[in-house]
């Protein structure tokens, strides 16, 4: 890497720690490239990024950051998982660390907190703003559908009443 492409690996990775609300360091050593392929993809379907850079570059990345709490985790072969959605990264690097041991999560930033391998695993169970959205839009919506069937209850009780009325007087 010439000077020029190390000031603009700078420059996007600083972008990306200052936009981004998560990131995981995870030690990557002992995948094949087939596997990082894998990760790569599930987390790009997911809606996260997975970036590995060279450790001293990205700890002058994160020199004015909130995240530079993660600078100690940067050293040996790592890679940086990040998304907008607090929960995706944690939630897609925790599952893909439970089929390949190779991919060992060491820690992360959500901010200006520091987590550890721990936290990032608490953090992955959490449901992500999606699934919250759809919960959220679900219990407003519950209470108008029992309203609109309590509402329609009375008139249908009442037309079975009449028709059972009608029926036993024609008979």
């Amino acid at each position: 890497m010439d000077k020029a492409e190390k000031k603009a690996s700078v420059a996007a990775l600083n972008e990306v720690f200052r936009k981004t609300s998560v990131v995981v360091v995870a030690h990557y050593s002992g995948l094949t490239v087939a596997q990082m392929q894998t990760l790569r993809r599930q987390m790009r379907a997911a809606g996260a990024s997975v970036q590995v850079a060279k450790n001293r570059l990205a700890k002058i990345a994160l020199e004015g950051t909130e995240m530079g709490c993660i600078a100690r985790l940067l050293k040996g072969p790592t890679l940086l998982a990040y998304s907008q959605d607090p929960v995706v990264a944690a939630k897609v690097a925790v599952a893909f660390a439970k089929d390949y041991d190779k991919l060992v999560i060491l820690g992360g930033a959500m901010g200006k907190t520091a987590l550890d391998a721990d936290a990032v695993r608490s953090l992955a169970t959490l449901p992500s703003l999606d699934e919250l959205r759809a919960r959220l839009v679900g219990l407003i919506q519950a209470p108008a559908t029992k309203l609109a069937q309590l509402t329609t209850a009375p008139a249908g009780k009442l037309a079975r009443v009449v028709k059972a009325y009608s029926e036993r007087d024609a008979a």
